[in-house]
């Protein structure tokens, strides 16, 4: 038997893939799906779409081909090589919370690998239900400073429902990527928007023989309101792979645009006399956080 599938989730050498008809497989994969590229572009990754194979009365299929992607999300491992972690991925959701406090560099971060993918963000404030947190005021500033630079917000609440519905119907008939650091309460959004998922994730621990869900690689469910959503593990920190320069210039539109008055065409708004960029930030116009947090990926652009 053959057939059209999608990767729900990769653990060690295998994969769980979901057929067209919604079965769950455990497959193997062939070592290199594509012959040519770079290494980390060859392997099948969550959300990837793929052609399997499987013999009659086995129930482990093999994927035999890895079909074109759409975009991959990319980020370096610990040793600083690239690592694919995600595929065909439409909307990008980042999750922050009154605890932990949000973290503006990382924020800027995945704004950038966004640009990176051409997909959708969608900053979630969760747990806005805590609005006596020490951390209210950094979260009013993240809020203002991020839609005022035309990124749309949403505030969310698991515990009292506020923005579930609505954050459900942005994630109707789109592949949905969930980030964020640990402890913003992903998990329990996620369960939020399908209260069924529960079922289903025991029917993935059972196939994977993983044991009871933890979200320590990246899993893909399938949302009974429409879409597919990609609970991705927490992080203590992001980094997008060698940014170019227009992915800087998409996620930075602020300083792109002040960087045409600067005195020189090629200024790294540095060091450099009349530069429009660092007058800006100066005055208020750029937010220092903004500044620090481009001049750090800048540095590490390919």
């Amino acid at each position: 038997m053959s057939g059209r599938a999608r990767v729900v989730t990769r653990f060690g050498a295998e994969l769980i893939l979901r057929t067209e008809s919604g079965e769950l497989l455990r497959a193997v994969s062939r070592r290199n799906l594509v012959k040519h590229g770079p290494a980390h572009l060859r392997v099948s990754v969550c959300g990837d779409y793929v052609s399997y194979e499987t013999d009659d009365g086995d129930n482990k299929a093999v994927a035999t081909t890895l079909e074109p992607r759409q975009n991959v999300l990319v980020r370096p491992d610990h040793r600083g090589r690239p690592h694919a972690g995600a595929a065909n991925i439409d909307q990008v959701l980042i999750v922050i919370a009154p605890r932990p406090s949000p973290d503006w560099g990382i924020i800027d971060r995945y704004l950038t690998a966004i640009a990176a993918l051409s997909a959708t963000p969608l900053l979630v404030i969760n747990k806005s239900d805590l609005s006596e947190s020490p951390a209210e005021g950094l979260i009013a500033d993240t809020e203002a400073l991020y839609s005022g630079l035309g990124y749309r917000v949403l505030r969310t609440s698991v515990k009292n429902g506020d923005g579930i519905e609505t954050l459900r119907e942005h994630l109707h008939g789109r592949t949905s990527l969930l980030v964020g650091q640990s402890g913003v309460g992903k998990s329990s959004l996620t369960r939020a928007l399908d209260p069924g998922l529960e079922i289903r994730i025991g029917e993935l621990s059972a196939i994977s023989g993983e044991g009871r869900h933890t979200t320590t690689v990246a899993h893909l469910y399938a949302l009974s309101s429409g879409g597919d959503l990609i609970d991705s593990p927490g992080v203590r920190d992001f980094a997008p792979y060698e940014p170019t320069a227009d992915d800087l210039a998409t996620s930075f539109p602020e300083i792109a645009e002040c960087a045409h008055d600067c005195r020189f065409h090629d200024c790294r708004h540095r060091a450099e006399p009349g530069c429009a960029v660092k007058a800006a930030a100066e005055t208020g116009r750029i937010p220092p956080s903004r500044l620090r947090s481009f001049l750090e990926l800048e540095g590490n652009s390919a």
